[in-house]
């Protein structure tokens, strides 16, 4: 386990030692568990932008072959 020292704006900190005496959870879990929490959703927020690039490089691909399979003259 790694020790980190950081600065906290007095507002969040006040905020924080309210919840933790109302939830009685220690002060370290509670980072931990925020900061586990706050990395899960920048990991989808990547997956998501990597997604939406991905899928504007193939669009106009897509739309390319759909043109020539409208092109396409089916014989009964």
């Amino acid at each position: 386990m790694k020790t980190v020292s950081l600065k906290i704006d007095d507002s969040i900190f006040g905020e924080t030692e309210n919840i933790l005496s109302r939830i009685n959870i220690p002060r370290n879990r509670y980072i931990n568990e925020a900061i586990e929490f706050y990395n899960k959703l920048q990991k989808r927020k990547i997956i998501e932008k990597r997604l939406k690039a991905e899928s504007s490089i193939v669009a106009h691909e897509t739309m390319n072959v759909l043109k020539e399979f409208e092109n396409i003259d089916y014989v009964d």
